[in-house]
This record gives structure tokens, sequence and C-alpha cells, in this order.
């Protein structure tokens, strides 16, 4: 997930080469299921500090597996102001609120495109931690907001998937625009 920020040439170039790393919407891997995973090393740790890396240059708050071409079921998400990274390896929602808020959300596999989309309130999650411990958590807000992007994209599903139909022709629209070479 994306965080918009208009900052200082140094920090722009940073992000960009960040996204040089992402896949970006239209490759195939982004509407792939994740598969889970089973091993538990130093790869896989080495793997969330590149990610967290990519995470906080791009300026998003979130990043899944998928999106660096890795079709694991892992994710990385920094929705708190103090900056914290927070790896899921193998989430799944077990238990939501009924009621939902309708919120915009960007996505840094999606250029500049913001939608309004739908998420629960609340989520109860289970997951595993970098040493295959299991764990739940019960996430809120906006860091519920963050996780289960992230979690769609670990079943292929992306932000213009939920949000209305006519947002998502806009959006469609504004990245055909956006992919036009420049006259």
């Amino acid at each position: 997930m994306a965080r918009r920020s208009f900052e200082e040439p140094e920090r722009e170039a940073l992000r960009l080469a960040a996204l040089e790393h992402i896949r970006q919407y239209g490759d195939p891997v982004l509407r792939t299921p994740s598969e889970r995973v089973e091993v538990f090393d130093d790869a896989l740790v080495a793997e969330v500090h590149e990610m967290a890396r990519l995470m906080e240059d791009g300026r998003g708050c979130g990043l899944a597996a998928p999106q660096l071409g890795r079709l694991r079921r892992l994710i990385t998400v920094a929705p708190y102001d103090d900056g914290t990274v927070h790896a899921f390896v193998n989430p799944e929602i077990i238990e939501h609120a009924e009621e939902t808020e309708l919120g915009p959300e960007g996505c840094l596999s999606i250029g500049e495109i913001n939608v309004e989309v739908p998420r629960y309130l609340w989520i109860k999650v289970r997951a595993q931690d970098l040493n295959g411990t299991e764990f739940e958590a019960v996430i809120e807000d906006f860091a519920a907001r963050v996780v289960q992007h992230e979690i769609d994209h670990l079943d292929g599903v992306l932000i213009i998937d939920r949000t209305t139909p006519e947002e998502r022709r806009a959006a469609l629209a504004e990245l055909r625009e956006s992919l036009l070479p420049s006259a």
C-alpha cells in the first residue's frame, strides 16, 4: 500500500529506484495466488529486510512478496507513525468486524492511482513469525486496512477489484494514459 508524499529530489530518486523492483499493474504475478512459506531460515529474514527497505524507500506502508515477483505468503507492514515494520508469514484473516469503512488506498504496484476501498474496521489474523511460531493478532483501524490490502495481494486481488465499477473505470483509464508515451 502506498503513502502519498512530495519530497526533495534525493528522496524521490530513492522512491523511483525502489519502484524499479516492484512489479507493476499488468504483470501476471500480481494476479497469481501465493504458496505457503514452509522454510523459516536466514533467507526468509533477509527477504523481510529487503521488503522493509523497498517499502520504506518506495514510501509505502505495506508490501507483499508477490509485488517483488515471489509467490510466497509473506507481507511486511509499517502502518504506525513509529515506522516499526511487522512481518506476517502465511497470514489469514480468521475473524472480522461486520462493519466496513470506505477509505482511499494507493498501491506501490499501481502508480499514482488512489481509489476508495471498503475494508473491515478490525480483523483477527492468524500468521507465523520469522521463526515459524504461530500467533494471532487483532488489528484495528488504518493498520487493519493495510493488512487486508497486503493479504489481498497474496490472493491475486488488487484495489481496483475492490472499488466501485465507476472508480475502477476511471483508475484504468488513468493507468492507460500514464502508460502512453509522452508526445
